[in-house]
């Protein structure tokens, strides 16, 4: 892996420098230079499309595998960047989103909701998303926030659909 080095701009070459990287750049998603958190989350739309046919237990034991592995990743790549959440570092947005995908209602409105929901929570980052986002800087903590961002979504969406 590269030695932490805070004036590293992520670019396609940084990314496929190692496996970690490219899966924690969403495989290059989180390079775009406008809106990367946005566009990360807009990968877990093919992936959960690939993915929704999978039994309940495998889908969420793969979701759970993908973010133990993402904290190693995300962690990875962080420290590499000399930056622990760096906005190019866009797994937790996939991960999480696929979360919602899966609570979601099956339909355009249940996506649309899903997406519109989670980029609120994720960018407005309401307590105690907000705490645990400023007091853990490792992968982990780039993970969890997500998640609960995820949490968040999914109880308006419950309610929103299931009055």
């Amino acid at each position: 892996m590269a030695e932490p080095d805070s004036t590293i701009s992520p670019d396609w070459r940084f990314v496929r420098s190692h496996p970690a990287y490219f899966l924690a750049f969403g495989f290059g998603a989180g390079l775009s230079p406008k809106a990367p958190g946005t566009v990360g989350t807009l990968v877990a739309f093919p992936l959960f499309w690939l993915l929704q046919g999978l039994p309940d237990w495998a889908f969420l034991g793969l979701l759970a595998l993908l973010y133990v592995l993402g904290i190693n990743w995300c962690d990875a790549a962080g420290k590499a960047l000399g930056v622990p959440d760096h906005g190019g570092i866009v797994w937790d947005e996939i991960v999480a989103m696929l979360l919602v995908l899966y609570v979601a209602p099956p339909t355009l409105a249940g996506a649309l909701a899903s997406f519109v929901l989670f980029r609120v929570f994720d960018i407005m980052k309401p307590f105690p998303i907000n705490w645990f986002d400023q007091r853990l800087k490792n992968g982990f903590g780039v993970m969890f926030d997500d998640l609960l961002a995820a949490i968040y979504s999914i109880l308006c969406l419950l309610v929103i659909f299931h009055g």
